[in-house]
């Protein structure tokens, strides 16, 4: 199925959770981000539940320092 993260576009399993998609197909880290999919915000404790679905619109944001 096709997702989209941060407009790009992936091909994932079916059963692709939100942890499985950062650690990975994106091959990220886990920690100071942010995530939300169809506009609503996912807990990091959610994250190994939840399943993507076709069509989704994911959007991951690094978290920054600075002043």
């Amino acid at each position: 199925m096709e997702i989209t993260v941060n407009q790009q576009n992936y091909q994932v399993t079916e059963a692709c959770s939100m942890q499985d998609l950062i650690t990975v197909v994106l091959n990220a880290p886990t920690t100071g981000i942010a995530v939300a999919v169809n506009q609503t915000i996912i807990s990091k404790t959610n994250w190994e539940s939840y399943l993507l679905h076709s069509g989704d619109q994911v959007i991951i944001i690094k978290a920054t320092q600075g002043g």
